[in-house]
Parts: C-alpha cells; sequence; structure tokens
C-alpha cells in the first residue's frame, strides 16, 4: 500500500469513526431522534413544560423557574464538605424531593410557587430525575425570553438523599464580601462570573421582598433577556418605594405611577454591585453588549447546573432545549426622562456607553 493510499484509508477510517459517534437513535415516540437514548424522554417532558406551565412565553413561571434553578444549585459547601459536615448535594433537586423542608428556609421565601408548578412534573414524568428537571426546566423556560442563550442541559443527576442545610443561599442584604465568599465555596465561581449570573435579573419579577408590591420588574424590560438591567440599577434611585427600609431592597430609580403600574424594585444586592471595586466594570461592560452578556450566562449557568455533580458521568442532551427566542435587537437606551447625568458610574477604567433615551414621560416608565 502506498503511502497516500494510506492516508485515504486512514481518512476513511476517522470519518466513519465520526459518523458513528455521531448516529442517531430513533425515540420511543417514534417523531423525535437523540445522540443518546437518554435524551428521548426529555422531548415529552419539554413539549409538556411548554404547553402546561410556560404557555410558550417568558413569563411569571419562567422567572420563578429561573429562580429554583440557582436556589437549588448554590445550596453546596465545599468548606463543609471537608469539614465532613452537612454540605447539601447542589443541583440535586432537594428542593422537590423536600419541599416541606427547604422551601420553609428565609432565603426561599416565594420559592414555594416554583416547586408546586414543578412537583405534578415530576411525579408525571418519574424516570426523570428531581435535579434533572429543576434545571431542564430552568433552560426550557428562559428559552422563551427575547435574547437568552440556549443553555447546556446535562442529564442524570441522581436523586437528593438529605436536605440542603439553611444558610448557604444569598440574599440581597447580604454584604458583596458576604456574597462572594459564599458563590466561591458554593461553586468556584469568580466576581466576573457571579456577575454574569445576575443578568437573569433582566427577566425578574419580586412579590416577597417588599411585601407592598406585587410582581414589581427588576428593570423595565422585564419579558426580554437583555441589558437594560445593567443600565437601570446605575441610576440614581428617588427613594422609591421606599429608602432601604425593607430588608433587602434598595431605592428604585423609578417611580410608581397609578393602576397596574409598580415601577421598578432594586435589590440592595445589585445596587451594591454596580458600585463595588470588585465587580463595577463587569457590570458597566455588559451595557449595550448583548453578545457578551449571554456569552458569560451561558457559560456560568453550565458550571452553576452541575455543583455538586460529577460532569463526567452525565449526559449532554443539550439537544432537546428549544432555539431561543431571537432578541427583538433594540439596544440598551436610559429610560423616559433619563440621561447620562443620572448614573452613578463606578467603573474608573472606562467611559460610561453612550445612549439614547427613551421617549415618553414619567407614566411610561414601566409598560
Amino acid at each position: 500500500m502506498g503511502f497516500a493510499s494510506l492516508i485515504s484509508f486512514v481518512g476513511l477510517s476517522v470519518a466513519a469513526v465520526q459518523a458513528a459517534n455521531f448516529k442517531r437513535v430513533t425515540c420511543p415516540d417514534g417523531v423525535n431522534t437523540a445522540t443518546n437514548a437518554a435524551c428521548c424522554a426529555f422531548f415529552a417532558l419539554r413539549d409538556d413544560l411548554q404547553i402546561n406551565l410556560f404557555e410558550n412565553q417568558c413569563g411569571e413561571d419562567t422567572h420563578e423557574v429561573v429562580r429554583l434553578t440557582f436556589h437549588d444549585a448554590i445550596a453546596f459547601s465545599t468548606s463543609l464538605k471537608a469539614a465532613g459536615k452537612p454540605a447539601g448535594g447542589g443541583a440535586d433537586g432537594s428542593m422537590l424531593i423536600f419541599p416541606n423542608i427547604e422551601p420553609n428556609f428565609s432565603a426561599n421565601n416565594g420559592i414555594d410557587d416554583s416547586v408546586n408548578a414543578l412537583l405534578p412534573f415530576l411525579a408525571a414524568h418519574n424516570t426523570i430525575s428531581a435535579g434533572d428537571l429543576i434545571q431542564f426546566a430552568g433552560a426550557v423556560g428562559i428559552s422563551n425570553c427575547p435574547g437568552a442563550p440556549r443553555l447546556e442541559f446535562m442529564a442524570g443527576r441522581p436523586n437528593a438523599t438529605a436536605p440542603a442545610p439553611d444558610g448557604l443561599i444569598p440574599e440581597p442584604q447580604d454584604s458583596i464580601t458576604e456574597i462572594l465568599a459564599r458563590m466561591e465555596d458554593g461553586g468556584g465561581f469568580s466576581p466576573d462570573e457571579v456577575v454574569a449570573l445576575l443578568a437573569s435579573h433582566s427577566i425578574a419579577r419580586a412579590d416577597h421582598v417588599d411585601p407592598t408590591l406585587n410582581a414589581a420588574p427588576f428593570d423595565s424590560t422585564p419579558f426580554d433577556f437583555d441589558t437594560q438591567i445593567f443600565v437601570e440599577v446605575l441610576l440614581r434611585g428617588i427613594g422609591f418605594p421606599g429608602t432601604g427600609g425593607n430588608q433587602g431592597e434598595a431605592e428604585s430609580p423609578l417611580p410608581k405611577t397609578s393602576g397596574e403600574n409598580v415601577g421598578e424594585l432594586r435589590l440592595l444586592s445589585d445596587q451594591e454591585f454596580a458600585r463595588d471595586s470588585r465587580t463595577a466594570c463587569t457590570w458597566q461592560g455588559f451595557v449595550n453588549q448583548q453578545e457578551k452578556m449571554t456569552n458569560a450566562f451561558q457559560a456560568a449557568m453550565a458550571k452553576l447546573a452541575v455543583i455538586g455533580q460529577d460532569k463526567s458521568k452525565l449526559i449532554d442532551c443539550s439537544e432537546v432545549i428549544p432555539i431561543p427566542v431571537p432578541s427583538s435587537g433594540k439596544p440598551a437606551t436610559f429610560p423616559a426622562t433619563k440621561t447620562i447625568a443620572d448614573i452613578e458610574q463606578a467603573c474608573a477604567n472606562a467611559p460610561f456607553p453612550s445612549l439614547a433615551t427613551d421617549p415618553g414621560s414619567v407614566e411610561t416608565l414601566i409598560p
């Protein structure tokens, strides 16, 4: 055999191996195919969640389930584990396995809404573990939000065997030093990665931080995964709905007007992250940088979703996650009546981006 023939033979062999590795299996439903048979069960779960929970929308159930992905996963401590103490199981579904324990922790106030929403799906799709259900539901739900990335989904988490101990979930009234230490201990997150995870607040609304407000958004575009949150948290507060009187709440830049227009709620921790020297430039760096923000969030969420797990034992079923709704393409702006003069810039290394101001008056600040 000549040298050229040997090269051709080797090339064909490599191609054959690659083809074998990418051979798809037909799922039992006779409709879908997957790279691994273990992924087949998630097609039915995806469709069930989209139709019967999310309704293919970036609505309240999506917001709540995305919050649950974080609260379930970050309840893990490497230092407690090293000391031989109860350390939590990370992304193990303990919120669903022990629904009468962890949802009662103060940091989980309101989490029972998403726990109760997912429990029927856990029963109906009983071949899927609780940990897989939470992370999968979060990835499916956020795909309905315009501008969100397609999140990685790894399958095969074993069910939790014990609830996580209390005190492992950061709260908005904690100092930045405390939150960064908790995030490093819980998942090895750097300050930049913590800020990236906070991009989820671009689609967040709160019912329990301020009991006088219902579904108060964290920015003026709570149904779009965009960079607007990174602008608005840097606006000067005007004392609404309080002056930090509610634990974990900071002054808001956008006022309550009338009817269902509840203004905007700002978490104390978000305010501090936007102004702390360790995180301020990362925070500002996401303003009007949609791709940069989504890529950073996607990577940080991939890390979050496998806390406490051996990723080498999990199966990549990301193909089941829907292709996300495209971004509207609207650039970040100053809300109506606001300008660069209202920004409390904390990053000393770069000028604040040049942004236009939305048209309108104070009554049109929150849709």
